[in-house]
């Protein structure tokens, strides 16, 4: 079953370079930005769902925490009782972030599978910018690499909690472990990664300019009534 998702992944790979042949810019890397792009766009719902419940559920720390100084000795279940019933008069899902990345999970092991072996149309095309062949592992200059990890970073920047220790302590931490991820990986999964974040970058900032209102209300003490 799962070598059929490799497969697929492998067909959709020349499917699109072969689009990039019909408009005479032949090239695997250019196929696996169009591929990200596609991604993109299937699980922008999702995406749009996770970005927003995450700019609110920063917005939300202050009260969360509010309650969790109040009720944590007390009594941790309605502790939590609490902080739910504050997300859900938000409007705001906890769990939206996980989705994705469950999905995310097996398109990033095929892409990583079909690129090991990849049968290339042309393997003069499977050349990217500096990278001479998309299938090797590594980058000779480690720029996807340090571009992972930077995106990476800028992407969680967007949405971190700077209060939170935890949360700034991941903000150095997983872009570190990504760009190492990336150097170990063939190149094109980490061009993947690259394209991925950069387009979620670009997703995050419209999404926070869609969400200005509602954090502007949250701050007021006004969120409940934006929300409905």
């Amino acid at each position: 079953m799962f070598q059929a998702l490799v497969d697929g992944m492998t067909a959709l790979l020349n499917w699109l370079y072969h689009l990039t042949e019909l408009a005479h810019v032949a090239n695997y890397g250019l196929a696996i930005i169009l591929l990200t792009i596609l991604i993109k766009v299937i699980l922008y719902p999702l995406s749009v769902k996770q970005m927003r419940s995450m700019v609110l559920m920063q917005q939300l720390a202050p009260k969360v925490k509010e309650i969790q100084d109040r009720y944590r000795n007390k009594d941790p279940q309605k502790m939590q009782q609490k902080i739910m019933e504050l997300y859900r008069e938000h409007n705001v899902n906890p769990m939206a972030g996980c989705l994705p990345l469950l999905i995310q999970m097996p398109i990033l092991i095929a892409l990583y599978r079909a690129l090991l072996h990849f049968n290339y149309a042309d393997p003069a095309h499977a050349r990217f910018l500096w990278v001479k062949n998309l299938s090797q592992v590594g980058d000779p200059y480690f720029i996807l690499p340090l571009l992972a990890g930077l995106t990476t970073f800028v992407q969680s920047r967007m949405t971190t909690n700077m209060t939170d220790p935890t949360q700034r302590t991941m903000l150095i931490i997983m872009p570190i472990f990504i760009a190492w991820i990336s150097a170990t990986v063939p190149a094109g999964l980490a061009l993947y990664w690259v394209t991925f974040n950069a387009v979620g970058i670009l997703q995050q900032y419209f999404v926070n300019r869609h969400t200005q209102g509602l954090k502007e209300a949250l701050n007021t003490g006004g969120g409940s009534r934006e929300n409905r």
